[in-house]
């Protein structure tokens, strides 16, 4: 990795991100550029590339990242959703981070302040 990536810089809070979820190991946010009316991406605090560059160390990602997004979903009362991997530029990735996209055609709840 030669520079940070946008996904590093939200991360680290030195970019904005609308949060919606965060723990020890993920961080999930809802994506700028949504394509569905819930598009929630979440993304490991430990850095890998993209599904393409796992290791045996780093296999555990993707299967923790559906986790997550699994028992998001269900509490925020989604039924129904897609989870979506991109892997390289060919396959629509656009940021060189692993990361998961939960799409959902219901709309996520408001947060109550």
């Amino acid at each position: 990795m030669e520079q940070p990536t946008v996904f590093h810089r939200i991360l680290s809070h030195e970019l904005p991100a609308d949060r919606v979820y965060e723990d020890d190991q993920v961080v999930a946010f809802k994506d700028i550029n949504p394509k569905a009316p819930t598009h929630i991406l979440f993304v490991p605090k430990e850095f890998v590339g993209s599904v393409a560059d796992l290791t045996p160390e780093t296999a555990h990602l993707p299967g923790m990242l559906v986790m997550k997004a699994k028992d998001f979903a269900a509490a925020n009362g989604i039924e129904g959703y897609k989870l979506v991997f991109h892997v390289g530029q060919e396959g629509g990735q656009e940021v060189f981070y692993l990361h998961l996209h939960l799409l959902s055609q219901k709309k996520l709840p408001e947060k109550k302040e």
